[in-house]
């Protein structure tokens, strides 16, 4: 099976590679349009849907940092101020063994063009067992709570679109501001104008969502956003912490 569309998307090229590097740097987002094949589109999709009865729905509230509620600082502070997340997935121990998605997360052609377009010398695997590979789902009404990543770069794929809503939405730069917390509590208020990302079934999108605080709004309609993570980090041993894999899991191992 082609995983991926070589004849636009020539990721083996240094010009193309240092095409993408520079958008990447530029914006902090990169969407490659068409970048995976129909034909594994259309079977990491079957798989996905034959796999929703599995998928743990997180119906708990979270911080920002995906950290634990510090009792030393007041109520309102971002340490302790709690957004929504309700969507669902199936984790890396869920995907199946044949998976082209395994393919895919594998692939040293793949994992050498990240490296070239995220600037970094090598990529692994998350330390613990559920992360690496997770599929998200989102029916009418679940939503993923604005947060900040582990990792500094975040690997995705629209697998299916929902109806309407499923906004990707984000504020660059907003971990490393002076004003950190205020700038939350703007963007928790609504009164900070926040930029979307716009992708489809099949691109493949890079996100810097280390210092971006970002979310996905809640879905609009009776088709379920799913959506693929190909989470790898920059160095090894690197793993979600109790607290995330709690959240978003319902478990730690």
């Amino acid at each position: 099976m082609q995983l991926i569309d070589t004849g636009t998307h020539p990721i083996a090229t240094d010009e193309y590679r240092s095409r993408c590097r520079a958008a990447l740097r530029q914006h902090g987002a990169l969407v490659l349009e068409q970048f995976f094949s129909p034909e594994m589109i259309e079977r990491s999709l079957a798989d996905a849907v034959e796999r929703e009865s599995l998928a743990f729905f997180a119906d708990s509230t979270h911080n920002v940092w995906l950290t634990p509620p510090d009792p030393s600082r007041s109520e309102g502070h971002s340490s302790n101020r709690q957004v929504v997340s309700s969507k669902g997935l199936i984790a890396d121990d869920q995907v199946p063994t044949d998976s082209p998605l395994r393919n895919v997360y594998g692939d040293d052609a793949f994992r050498a063009f990240l490296c070239a377009v995220l600037d970094i010398d090598e990529i692994h695997p998350y330390a613990d067992d559920l992360s690496s590979i997770n599929v998200h789902y989102a029916p009418e009404g679940r939503e993923l709570g604005w947060h900040f990543d582990n990792s500094s770069f975040a690997v995705t794929m629209l697998l299916q679109a929902p109806v309407a809503g499923g906004r990707f939405e984000y504020v660059p730069n907003v971990r490393t501001d002076p004003a950190v917390h205020d700038r939350i509590d703007s963007i928790l208020d609504g009164s900070v104008a926040v930029e979307s990302l716009a992708f489809a079934p099949g691109d493949l999108v890079l996100f810097r969502g280390h210092d971006a605080l970002h979310r996905v709004t809640p879905t609009e309609g009776t088709t379920t956003r799913v959506l693929v993570v190909f989470a790898y980090n920059d160095r090894p041993g690197v793993g979600l912490s109790t607290s995330a894999l709690q959240t978003f899991y319902g478990r730690v191992d």
